[in-house]
C-alpha cells in the first residue's frame, strides 16, 4: 500500500485517500455486495475505518445510504443487479458500481454501466480510479423511488 502526504503533512495511506473520494460521512449505513477474493479488502476496511461501522451484507433488513457493488464482466445482467440493490437504499441514497479497470480481467465499459443505470432508472454522477478498480457512483433519477 502507498502512502502519500496530505496538505498538512501528514502521512495517510493511498486507499483511505481514494475512499474519501467516495463522498462517505461517519454514521452512514453501507452495504457491499459481490464481493469476492478479487476484490480489495483494503477499501472495504478503509470505507468501515470511514463510516465507522462494519458494511452491511447482501440480505440487510436496513435502509442504506450507500451500496457499494462490486460487479465484474460475466456476473450477469447489470441492470437486474441494479434493480436488487436499489431495494434498500433511502431515497436520497446511492450505488458505487466498482469494475476492474481497462485491461484488468472482468473489466465493464463505462458505456455498459451507464446504459444500464438509465435502464434501472438512476444516472451516473461522478467516476473515480480506486487502486485497481474504477468506481462509478449512480444516484436515483428524480421521480425514480426504490422499492421496498
Amino acid at each position: 500500500m502507498v502512502a502519500s502526504a496530505d496538505p498538512e503533512g501528514t502521512t495517510q495511506d493511498a486507499t483511505a485517500v481514494d475512499v474519501q473520494n467516495l463522498e462517505l460521512k461517519k454514521g452512514m449505513l453501507v452495504q457491499e455486495v459481490g464481493w469476492d477474493e478479487d476484490c480489495d479488502p483494503a477499501l472495504s476496511e478503509a470505507v468501515e475505518d470511514l463510516i465507522g461501522s462494519v458494511l452491511l451484507e447482501d440480505d440487510t433488513d436496513e435502509v442504506v445510504d450507500v451500496v457499494l457493488l462490486w460487479w465484474r464482466q460475466g456476473d450477469g445482467d447489470l441492470v437486474d443487479r441494479l434493480m436488487d440493490v436499489m431495494g434498500p437504499l433511502s431515497d436520497v441514497g446511492c450505488v458505487w458500481v466498482f469494475t476492474p479497470k481497462t485491461g484488468l480481467d472482468g473489466h465493464v465499459e463505462p458505456a455498459v454501466i451507464a446504459e444500464s443505470a438509465q435502464t434501472a432508472g438512476m444516472m451516473q454522477t461522478k467516476t473515480g480510479g480506486l487502486g485497481e478498480w474504477a468506481g462509478a457512483r449512480l444516484a436515483l433519477r428524480k421521480g425514480s423511488v426504490p422499492k421496498r
